[in-house]
């Protein structure tokens, strides 16, 4: 199974990009997704940007993906 987390583009500089992920820095790759401009939100996928989502698709997903973490056992 895969997962690609939802990251919002801070800034780019060539086919890098540094994304935010609950005020969390990463470098994510750009090889993969053409015209990704700071402000959009990506998928992030083992350090490539896979796909582009709206705001409220990331929103979601990353609440689902917090409530899935809150409810494991510990």
């Amino acid at each position: 199974m895969c997962l690609a987390i939802p990251a919002k583009v801070i800034s780019v500089n060539g086919a890098i990009a540094v994304v935010s992920i609950e005020d969390v820095e990463y470098n994510a790759s750009l090889l993969l997704l053409d015209g990704v401009t700071p402000g959009d939100f990506i998928m992030l996928h083992a350090g490539f940007a896979i796909e582009k989502v709206d705001p409220e698709e990331a929103a979601e997903t990353l609440r689902l993906l917090n409530e899935m973490d809150m409810n494991r056992p510990s």
